[in-house]
């Protein structure tokens, strides 16, 4: 994470990027464990606490420069419901998990790419005087 809040915009893409990397794993985990007797799918909880943070009045660019990236963290939560798509308890569905999976996977790469062209922006600035 880059020190200054002028880089905010960057620390954001990065927290949502590994956001994004660990929902990754935790999909992954959730598909090898479908067939698994009282296996509760878990996701991971980082959009809504993003939107709480960039709520408000103001322009985008503002709220971003005075967002508190220390309370920005995702966070891992089982899903308990009491839906069940197996006799066993498991609460896996492999078509929902791979699609999750896919949206997952471009939103990893769009937040890779957006920071790419970020930093991009920022060396033009520093290299044409």
């Amino acid at each position: 994470m880059i020190g200054s809040s002028a880089f905010n915009y960057i620390n954001i893409l990065d927290k949502a990027a590994d956001a994004s990397w660990a929902r990754n794993e935790l999909i992954t985990n959730n598909i090898a464990n479908v067939s698994t007797p009282n296996y509760k799918r878990k996701d991971i909880e980082f959009q809504s606490y993003l939107a709480n943070e960039l709520k408000g009045k103001g322009n985008l660019d503002q709220k971003v420069a005075d967002a508190d990236l220390s309370s920005l963290e995702a966070s891992v939560y089982t899903d308990h419901s009491s839906l069940s798509y197996r006799l066993d308890g498991n609460n896996v569905d492999i078509d929902t998990e791979s699609a999750s999976l896919a949206e997952n996977q471009i939103r990893y790469y769009a937040l890779l790419d957006a920071m790419t062209q970020e930093f991009s922006r920022i060396k033009s600035v520093l290299t044409n005087n």
